[in-house]
């Protein structure tokens, strides 16, 4: 079954490793701010993966990856790792990371309906059913009574800008990836992301808030341990995923990081765990469970 079902079991280990990686940006951004974050956990992960491949492949950077690998990861990186996330965290702004997250939870939709388009990829009907048996898990968990319908459009159209990103970077990750070593395809897209923020940096002129930045231990070990979780072993593992799996159920379980994540914050931020959160824990768990059938 574990083989059977590795691709499903990755996607998994994705929301997990997300989760802290979460819970750890979260942390490092109030002290740093969250365009510094982005910045930071893009280089710190483009040396971690190199080391890592140095190890298994002999080779500190992607040199062996085919062109036709570079340009789809490239421009997935691009897409998925700089503007999906620039404007993600722009949302969060405007109409709060509840909100935001509640709209990115359709991201899942989104990647099996373009994953279909584009890969020709099919779903059967126990797959459609777990998605959204899940989707509706997310939903229940993060959502509150108090949450606004009439939300300012901007705000929806940088979350759902936010969500198409994150889709759009899957499929197309999964275009280039072929059977590559996940690892080699995480660094030439955190490499793209890289030069995207290093450009719009100097063209912001926000270095000095860069180098204040590195000056700042607490927030430094918070973006050291988040991108060890984040775009090091979860975008390794994701990568990995949609390798062995279809990349709408992928999405959907790389998206339970709201679910995985309701116990640690309660212990790292001091808030309290409500009913609706374990309910929707529960329907998500019975959505994830559909995949294993």
């Amino acid at each position: 079954m574990a083989v059977a079902h590795i691709g499903e079991i990755a996607g998994l280990g994705v929301s997990l490793c997300w989760t802290m990686s979460a819970l750890f940006f979260e942390k490092a951004g109030t002290r740093i701010g969250s365009l510094s974050v982005n910045f930071i956990r893009l280089f710190m992960a483009i040396v971690f993966l190199g080391l890592s491949t140095l190890v298994t492949k002999g080779l500190l950077f992607p040199t062996d990856a085919t062109p036709y690998q570079w340009f789809w990861l490239g421009i997935s990186g691009v897409i998925g790792f700089f503007l999906g996330d620039l404007v993600l965290f722009k949302s969060y702004m405007v109409i709060g990371s509840r909100t935001a997250a509640l709209i990115m939870s359709f991201s899942p939709m989104l990647t099996a309906i373009i994953g279909w388009f584009f890969l020709n990829e099919k779903l059967t009907v126990l797959e459609i059913v777990a998605i959204l048996v899940s989707i509706a898990g997310i939903i229940t968990a993060i959502s509150n009574r108090k949450m606004k319908l009439n939300i300012p459009m901007k705000g929806l159209l940088l979350a759902l800008g936010g969500a198409l990103g994150q889709s759009v970077g899957i499929i197309l990750s999964k275009k280039g990836i072929g059977d590559y070593d996940p690892l080699a395809a995480t660094q030439i897209r955190a490499l793209f992301g890289f030069v995207s923020f290093v450009i719009m940096i100097s063209f912001m002129q926000r270095w000095p808030r860069i180098l204040l930045a590195l000056k700042d231990k607490p927030g430094m070990k918070a973006v050291t341990v988040g991108s060890i979780f984040g775009p090091f072993i979860g975008v390794a593992l994701a990568l990995f995923a949609i390798q062995h799996t279809n990349t709408g159920i992928a999405s959907t379980l790389m998206a339970l990081v709201p679910i995985f994540i309701i116990w640690p914050s309660a212990v790292m931020f001091g808030e309290k765990i409500k009913t609706q959160q374990i309910i929707g824990a529960i329907i998500s768990i019975i959505g994830v469970s559909l995949f294993f059938m």
